[in-house]
């Protein structure tokens, strides 16, 4: 018996079993479905074009969208140590200071404002550059910048050229602005939960980290949780938590473990063959995703880095990164970006940009034809669309129904429709004409917004950052308290981007980290 079992051992289950263990008092079992994190493309850079498909992910798809012509979305979902840190881009944005504001004013989620979580923003970070009024230098999660890619470099004098003002960090008082991310590596190397938190503590006698292990469902007698049941080497068993059941399985399986457990809407719950224990609602709604457009442009000779496809050009970057742990292995590829508005009314930038000096080198977006290429993607950071995660069946092992109802708010459509005329104004520009041929997508297919609709409806896909599935808050519809306890059921929190209740104004990995740091704080404090 644990005094807290942590289910999900991702961005934030690394973070809390790392800071809970710190007191020799509290003992601490991690839970993780998936492997260690052992592969190698895992700690390149470079590698998370591999990590889209394959044996670390769910293989999850999305339901039909009615909005986007009744196509399914790619939807990966970390199934490895690390979870999403260990398989994202490394792009590390917090959003706006007003977003953590708005949590707190609008959202009823008392202690959350971005005063309450700049501490911890700063605790979890070991920036190699910035240090001050809105960075750490000394925490667990490695950050720095990479060398940019000489058409990265192209593109933010480009979107200069277009009237984005240059900014030098996207994660002080204001975001809005073009220049280079700061990413989630150290000294060449990949930073995820799993390396900067847990591997230190991994020597601890209070910690036990288990992977290859399935969570049936969380064990819950008179109100209470008091454990969950495992499913190892094929045979299930029991394991207790003397305090508390912790669940970070993410946006998508904390919702869906939550109901399998009997917590959920009770229509829905019976309708599945579920025993229900607790009708709440909330459990599985309000799901909110960035939704990328992709612009890509055929460049007029090998400038980018599609000539890596080539045996040569392979033997050459492995080479430089083995002398000297530099060169395109140790770039996550989407070096630079922006922040800019489509509603010139909205305070804050409402898109963000990815430039990526390649093309196709994420799952299901195509290549050029010439081979040499790059892409401008665009997505709508504060969507009001809202989705749903629910059950399939009764069964654990059936993926649930992921339906993120994408452009089902027209605004968010005319939002898309922005960014791909942003992207194309970008690409225009005099910095960006000795390198490239032609635009490739949408090309001359689009003429008007009319027809960047229809594009955006056609190609738009998951920027994989799904939140909101068990909502925090006070109000209906809220699934945890802003202790992030599940309301309704003692000694069960969740403590993962699914409680965030809307979605922050950019990549959401390092807003998941800050969640576990201050969720941790919290249990420790007796909260």
């Amino acid at each position: 018996m644990s005094d807290y079992i942590i289910v999900g051992g991702g961005s934030a289950g690394c973070v809390m079993a790392a800071r809970l263990s710190e007191d020799p008092s509290i003992s601490v079992t991690l839970i993780e479905a998936g492997p260690r994190d052992t592969n190698f493309y895992i700690h390149l850079p470079v590698g998370f074009f591999k990590m889209t498909a394959g044996p670390l992910i769910w293989g999850y798809e999305t339901a039909a969208g009615r909005e986007i012509d009744g196509r399914t979305m790619v939807y990966p979902q970390a199934r490895v140590l690390g979870g999403g840190s260990s398989i994202n881009a490394q792009v590390f944005t917090r959003g706006c200071p007003e977003d953590y504001d708005a949590w707190a004013l609008d959202e009823g989620c008392t202690g959350w404002s971005f005063k309450d979580a700049l501490p911890y923003f700063k605790k979890s970070e070991g920036n190699d550059t910035f240090v001050g009024d809105y960075h750490g230098n000394e925490g667990p999660l490695g950050v720095s910048f990479c060398n940019p890619h000489p058409l990265t470099r192209i593109f933010v004098q480009a979107a200069q050229q277009a009237g984005l003002p240059f900014t030098a960090d996207f994660n002080a008082a204001h975001q809005q602005g073009t220049g280079f991310y700061q990413t989630t590596t150290k000294r060449g190397k990949r930073s995820s939960t799993a390396v900067g938190y847990l591997k230190p503590a991994l020597g601890r006698k209070n910690l036990t980290v288990r992977t290859g292990v399935f969570v049936n469902r969380i064990v819950i007698e008179n109100g209470h949780a008091r454990g969950i049941e495992i499913i190892e080497h094929g045979n299930p068993s029991i394991l207790r938590a003397e305090r508390e059941v912790i669940v970070a399985a993410g946006a998508i399986g904390s919702p869906k473990l939550l109901m399998l457990s009997g917590i959920g809407d009770a229509t829905h719950l019976k309708a599945k063959g579920v025993e229900v224990i607790h009708d709440l609602p909330g459990v599985g709604q309000n799901l909110q995703d960035h939704m990328d457009v992709d612009v890509l442009a055929e460049l007029s000779g090998p400038y980018g880095i599609d000539r890596y496809k080539k045996r040569r050009w392979q033997f050459m970057a492995g080479l430089e990164y083995t002398l000297f742990g530099k060169g395109p292995i140790a770039s996550n590829i989407v070096e630079g970006g922006a922040f800019w508005w489509g509603d010139k009314s909205e305070k804050t930038p409402d898109i963000q940009f990815h430039f990526l000096p390649g093309a196709g080198v994420e799952e299901g977006i195509g290549s050029v034809p010439g081979g040499n290429g790059c892409t401008l993607n665009s997505y709508h950071v504060r969507p009001r669309s809202r989705g749903s995660v629910t059950l399939r069946s009764s069964d654990p092992r059936d993926a649930p129904i992921i339906d993120p109802n994408a452009f089902s708010e027209p605004y968010d459509l005319e939002r898309a429709i922005d960014g791909i005329m942003l992207s194309r104004e970008i690409l225009a520009q005099p910095a960006f004409r000795p390198f490239i041929r032609r635009e490739h997508l949408p090309g001359d297919a689009v003429t008007s917004r009319e027809s960047a609709a229809l594009f955006a409806r056609q190609y738009a896909r998951s920027a994989y950052h799904p939140v909101g599935t068990c909502r925090m808050g006070t109000g209906e519809g809220a699934v945890v308290d802003p202790q992030l306890r599940v309301r309704g059921i003692e000694g069960l929190r969740v403590c993962d981007s699914s409680i965030m209740p809307r979605l922050i104004s950019s990549n959401t990995n390092a807003a998941t980290v800050m969640i576990g740091e201050k969720a941790a704080d919290m249990i420790r404090n007796g909260a």
